[in-house]
């Protein structure tokens, strides 16, 4: 390359390049990147035969339902999430860049990356970041941002949390933020995420929590039943919710998995439930009924979510939980 050929903020070329990933049957294939050629890392992504998702398995993703109403409600709301004060500025993303410690020779993956934002703000700080995500929607907002900001080493792709197309030891660091929820088996997401990494690799999760004792006092029953009230209110809004656990749970999952926890943060994270709701194009009548959740709820329910009202709408509190794990 001359001197003169323009480059990007890493250093690499501002054109477009592609990269290998290699089956270990043999077979290469290849997926769009942002970055210049992977052997900068001196590292190969090797996959695992028969998981590549535009092969075999988009087709067994397609056949279950809620992975097919996940894809449809992120593809129609994919824009959204790019400029989503939530997921583009929230205290967490920040948190987790910074409780990960990214190191500049790193391969990461971020798991559920939506609009890309983790994978964008990890990318200035490492070597490269695979950008996943089982929506195209989604992939292609985290691209088009990648490409504004001349993000160069970032490469997407479409595949299943559960079911990551990669061989055991791949990665030094794997991050999820505010999509576990949204997973059927979120064991086996957690299972996958260690798999994938290297000895003394990082693990890095946020995601919103349900009410327990480890977060909140109140009678065992009562916190239950709160939480179903809450993952009620938050399936209300996106019919593609399935349940977001408890801290004690993630924590429970993060140990089985044979990860060593560095450490666990709870953060609050206000909402207001007007552009909240707009972000998913809640219909009035379901409006009504979560608005009627807030105000007139459980005890527990509106402990947990504690509601204010402001001007005609209601602000809100969710809650998150950061959980940084080393294996």
């Amino acid at each position: 390359m001359s001197a003169s050929e323009s480059r990007g903020r890493h250093g690499l070329s501002e054109r477009e390049s592609w990269i290998s990933l290699e089956f270990i049957i043999g077979r290469a294939h290849r997926v769009r990147t942002l970055a210049g050629p992977m052997a900068s890392s001196g590292r190969t992504l090797w996959l695992v035969p028969g998981y590549w998702p535009r092969v075999e398995v988009k087709s067994v993703v397609m056949e279950l339902k809620s992975r097919s109403l996940v894809q449809q409600r992120f593809g129609a709301f994919a824009a959204t999430y790019a400029t989503s004060r939530a997921h583009a500025k929230g205290n967490s993303l920040f948190r987790l860049i910074e409780l990960v410690t990214p190191q500049p020779h790193w391969i990461a993956l971020d798991i559920a990356t939506g609009a890309g934002h983790v994978a964008l703000g990890l990318a200035p700080r490492l070597a490269h970041v695979v950008a996943s995500d089982l929506t195209p929607q989604m992939l292609a907002v985290a691209r088009g941002l990648a490409r504004e900001r001349g993000i160069l080493n970032m490469s997407v792709a479409e595949m299943r949390a559960e079911a990551l197309p990669f061989a055991d030891a791949t990665f030094d660091l794997v991050t999820c933020r505010i999509a576990p929820h949204h997973f059927d088996d979120v064991g086996k997401f957690v299972a996958e995420s260690a798999r994938v990494l290297r000895a003394g690799g990082v693990f890095g999760l946020v995601d919103n929590i349900s009410p327990d004792a480890s977060i909140m006092a109140g009678d065992v029953s009562a916190l239950s039943a709160a939480a179903d009230d809450y993952n009620t209110f938050e399936k209300l809004r996106d019919p593609s919710h399935v349940r977001c656990l408890t801290l004690t749970e993630w924590r429970d999952l993060v140990a089985r998995a044979g990860l060593k926890q560095h450490c666990v943060e709870i953060l609050d994270k206000p909402m207001v439930f007007g552009p909240w709701t707009d972000q998913q194009n809640v219909e009035d009548r379901v409006r009504r009924e979560m608005m009627s959740m807030l105000r007139n709820g459980s005890a527990g329910f509106r402990s947990f979510m504690r509601p204010q009202e402001n001007n005609g709408d209601v602000d809100f509190i969710l809650t998150e939980a950061v959980i940084i794990a080393v294996k």
